[in-house]
């Protein structure tokens, strides 16, 4: 009686049992990586069970993306599936980074429906090493704060835009590749550039005196509050509320130069740089506080009136 063992099976009934064509069999035959077990009388390639195993073999290391060249080293045990397995593993988290950096990319572009000339930029932006984009960085910083004194009191605001963005990551999260996409269409903004050196020239030159007679804690408090429940800051309500944060009794004098003061140093642009770093260096997001302010500058300026 004749084991199945030594059965011999043709391409095509080799194709019936394994599912795989008749055409890819006979591809994989001739670069060996299903050699035949021998030839019929008529020159035909004949195959031993065991090609059956190996051909799913085969088929599941393809499918898991392997060449045919690594397979073939599997197959002669020339290395490990284990071997294999984390060098193909390292190849996948570069595919995976690479595919949610494009797709970061294309929803930026699907969102702003950019142009063919910002689509190129922002790939670009996405390509650049951490060190390329720290030095992007430096590069504003430098054009922003140039001529101020680093021991003027403003100065704290280039170097703190500076040294917090330390921390880029080379591999960026697709929440990373965003915000750096933001980020850097920021630095670009020359508007965003003129109000950062106006802060910084302002904390930097002395001016008219102005009287310290608020807390900053207050205002995150008690104008937060009112910014919560949609008090209004010209209100009566709301003059309650920032009689809470200053002097019931300060001149309004006093108070128009103090919102002029708290002005200078309030902005959107500005906050959503501090946000979009604390993104790439994976810290947890805050709320924003520049609304705050801005209620409580409203506060002061109607209290003035």
């Amino acid at each position: 009686m004749v084991n199945d063992r030594d059965q011999l099976l043709t391409i095509g009934q080799l194709a019936d049992r394994t599912g795989l064509s008749v055409r890819t069999i006979r591809f994989w035959s001739d670069i060996d990586v299903i050699p035949p077990t021998r030839r019929s009388a008529g020159g035909f390639r004949l195959y031993g069970m065991e090609a059956v195993a190996r051909l799913d073999l085969v088929r599941t290391l393809r499918e898991l993306g392997l060449d045919l060249d690594t397979v073939q080293k599997v197959l002669t045990r020339q290395c490990t599936m284990a071997d294999v397995a984390r060098a193909h593993m390292r190849a996948v988290d570069t595919q995976i980074r690479t595919l949610r950096l494009r797709r970061a990319v294309l929803r930026s572009i699907a969102e702003q429906e950019s142009t063919t000339e910002e689509m190129i930029r922002m790939h670009r932006l996405i390509r650049l090493s951490a060190q390329e984009r720290q030095r992007m960085i430096d590069d504003f910083v430098d054009r922003t704060f140039d001529g101020i004194d680093p021991q003027a009191p403003g100065a704290h605001i280039a170097a703190s835009m500076r040294q917090l963005p330390a921390e880029l990551p080379d591999d960026p999260t697709p929440e990373q590749a965003e915000a750096w996409l933001e980020l850097a269409e920021l630095l670009g903004d020359t508007g965003f550039q003129e109000r950062a050196r106006q802060m910084a020239v302002a904390g930097a030159t002395p001016g008219d005196d102005v009287p310290q007679s608020y807390d900053p804690a207050l205002v995150l408090e008690h104008a937060e509050r009112a910014v919560d429940a949609g008090i209004g800051p010209e209100s009566a309500e709301g003059r309650a509320i920032l009689d809470l944060i200053v002097d019931p009794g300060s001149p309004a004098a006093d108070r128009a130069r103090l919102a002029d003061q708290v002005e200078t140093f309030t902005d959107r642009r500005v906050e959503r740089y501090w946000q979009l770093v604390g993104v790439l260096n994976g810290r947890p997001p805050f709320r924003p506080r520049v609304p705050d302010f801005e209620w409580f500058i409203a506060a002061l300026r109607a209290s003035a009136t």
